[in-house]
């Protein structure tokens, strides 16, 4: 294994080689200066941690940094879109990494496990999560209190992730 000060110089070498291709790489799917920074960041950490067989491997490092980077940009637009949004001001990374192959098949997966909800959790659902209205509004088009929204929300939620878990266990 390489001593700390060996590592750290060869990180230190391959920042000054590929680190500005990767920010680049980066930046050209978030659109944001201080997150593509952090994927980088985050990618570097990687490779140092895993440095000795980086370094061992005769195969050109930049393949697996920008596939490292392309899996942390998946990653947190994944982790950004389990959050409900606000708004949508932020573009998604994960249309551009893979072409959107994977929204759809995750759209198909949800949509097939939203089918299996009984009509007023699925329409909760539609309208507070996708079409952003607030739950008390929800609540007094339903006709009924905010409290039952707010329940049956919480049981359409409980109820559509054990049908993805049960799916993701297949």
């Amino acid at each position: 294994m390489l001593s700390k000060p060996n590592a750290d110089e060869a990180i230190k070498v391959l920042y000054a080689e590929h680190g500005q291709a990767l920010l680049a790489y980066a930046e050209g799917f978030t659109q944001d200066r201080g997150r593509a920074e952090d994927i980088v960041q985050e990618t570097f950490l990687r490779a140092w941690r895993h440095l000795p067989g980086l370094l061992e491997d005769e195969r050109p490092v930049r393949a697996w940094l920008l596939r490292v980077t392309r899996r942390l940009l998946i990653d947190a637009t994944r982790a950004a879109q389990a959050r409900p949004m606000l708004s949508d001001a932020e573009p998604t990374v994960e249309a551009f990494v893979d072409g959107g192959l994977d929204q759809l098949v995750d759209r198909t997966i949800l949509l097939d496990a939203m089918r299996q909800l009984s009509p007023p959790h699925q329409q909760i659902l539609v309208e507070t999560f996708f079409l952003g209205i607030p739950m008390h509004v929800t609540a007094a088009r339903l006709g009924v209190p905010a409290g039952t929204a707010r329940s049956r929300l919480h049981y359409a939620l409980c109820q559509l992730r054990r049908q993805l878990d049960s799916r993701r266990l297949t």
